[in-house]
């Protein structure tokens, strides 16, 4: 019959403890890989349902922009002619009855001057 040597059985525990301690470390090294894969196929996912949505974004933002533009365009073309109309008006109402337009414009040039100083003379007393 063989005796067990009792100075054996610490190291026979302290090797259990380390065999325990490596087989914890291994565990915890797998589940934290598959946390890791777990959490880069979600990533991967995001970014294929995000991709369109961005892409969908950009459109529309690009279409906003080209119809904002389309819209200052034809703004800016209707107050041209409109300005366009206006002068011909004058100038037609000027060739035609010259004297009442010349006292149109003195009245109109005497009212501005009128405001202009009442303007700045309230602007003083303040």
């Amino acid at each position: 019959m063989q005796t067990k040597n009792p100075y054996d059985q610490p190291s026979n525990i302290a090797d259990q403890a380390a065999q325990t301690a490596d087989d914890a470390i291994k565990s915890t090294q797998q589940v934290t890989n598959k946390a890791l894969d777990s959490l880069a196929n979600g990533v991967q996912d995001a970014r294929r349902h995000v991709s369109p949505l961005l892409d969908r974004a950009t459109e529309q933002a690009s279409a906003l922009a080209h119809r904002g533009v389309e819209a200052v365009r034809t703004g800016s073309q209707q107050l041209r002619n409109t300005a366009l109309h206006a002068t011909d008006t004058t100038a037609g109402y000027i060739k035609n009855d010259p004297i009442k337009a010349v006292l149109i414009a003195a009245a109109t040039g005497a009212a501005l001057m009128a405001l202009v100083s009442l303007i700045s003379r309230s602007r003083d007393r303040v």
